[in-house]
């Protein structure tokens, strides 16, 4: 008899309301958007190496100096190279005077064709060489090929430099650029001028430019493709090879019922809410979970107000019976307050 009212009384005992926090959510505006990582770097940057060989003569910059365009940095020992110019700028002066002595004897009729084609070779080869040589001399300076800022140096006063030699990097801090890559299922979505927001964080992103280049291929390999975006850089706080986490904005979309993201759950059978409605299961929306770094996640449009649980709620059968978190442990609701709710799951 006690075995069998024992049984009566599981079989028939109504399952406990869960107890879960509620938020009501409304229409909204939504802005979504693609998230990559992205390396910075700048739009002209170089490592400067000189030409020709030669002894470090002066070192005209400084670590962290913003130079100009054209500015002298290094010096090599020229005196040999200044030496020969000299001279060979004496030998073109000679050689244009003995062109003139033959242009005039030709005039006269008392030179010969082959004396002033003569004159005229040894004028012109002259000429070359100081050219030449001024070339060799120009080589001994390093000059900075645009304005920017240069780094810190790589060479010592008396140190033997051949061609090739890094001497110093050079970078245009002004505007960067950012490389980033996104699967190949995102690539419709993106377009040249979309406006791209950056960071060392998803939470904090300072720092806003726009596409400025899509890869026309995609990598067969990794089936992602490559985008690059330009961003203003005026007070330098961005760095050429810093790590950046970066957002395409998306054009907004209205009327997106949104809920918290601890209001999604996720499973091997999809991504689903729970939706709370007093007396009777709810008929709610499919909903699409938000991205790590958003307050809340988009889902199908909708209207009308609608009630969900925000977070400590595990998984309940459909229309489990549900009661609202009570404001202060201390003082429950009355009997009154306490409305017939039902819980349902609603799947995406």
């Amino acid at each position: 008899m006690r075995d069998a009212g024992i049984k009566q009384f599981f079989a028939t005992m109504k399952p406990p309301a869960a107890t879960v926090s509620t938020v009501t959510v409304k229409p909204s505006e939504w802005t979504p958007g693609v998230e990559a990582i992205g390396t910075v770097n700048a739009v002209r940057g170089v490592d400067l190496t000189v030409e020709t060989s030669g002894i470090v003569k002066d070192i005209l910059f400084h670590a962290n100096q913003k130079v100009a365009a054209d500015a002298v940095l290094l010096q090599l020992d020229d005196a040999v190279e200044k030496a020969d110019l000299v001279a060979q700028k004496a030998q073109a002066a000679s050689d244009q005077a003995a062109l003139t002595r033959a242009i005039e004897l030709q005039r006269r009729g008392v030179g010969t064709d082959a004396t002033l084609d003569a004159a005229r070779a040894a004028a012109d080869a002259s000429a070359a060489q100081v050219n030449k040589l001024q070339a060799v001399l120009d080589q001994k300076q390093l000059s900075a090929p645009f304005g920017g800022t240069v780094g810190i140096p790589r060479i010592d006063i008396g140190q033997y430099l051949a061609p090739g030699n890094s001497v110093v990097t050079i970078q245009d801090l002004d505007t960067m650029r950012v490389d980033f890559t996104v699967p190949e299922q995102q690539l419709p979505l993106l377009k040249i001028g979309q406006t791209i927001k950056l960071g060392g964080s998803l939470a904090d992103m300072p720092f806003a430019g726009s596409i400025r280049g899509i890869d026309p291929k995609i990598d067969p390999a990794s089936r992602l493709v490559s985008i690059r975006g330009e961003v203003a850089n005026p007070e330098g706080k961005l760095t050429p090879g810093q790590f950046v986490q970066l957002r395409v904005e998306l054009p907004q979309e209205n009327n997106v019922i949104s809920v918290p993201q601890t209001a999604v759950t996720t499973s091997l059978y999809g991504d689903y809410v729970f939706v709370v409605q007093p007396a009777k299961p709810a008929q709610g929306a499919a909903a699409a979970p938000a991205k790590p770094d958003e307050q809340k996640a988009g889902a199908d449009k909708a209207s009308g107000d609608t009630a969900k649980p925000a977070d400590g709620a595990s998984k309940p059968a459909d229309t489990k019976p549900a009661d609202k978190a009570a404001g202060d442990a201390a003082k429950p609701a009355e009997a009154t307050q306490q409305p017939a709710l039902t819980i349902s799951q609603v799947f995406v």
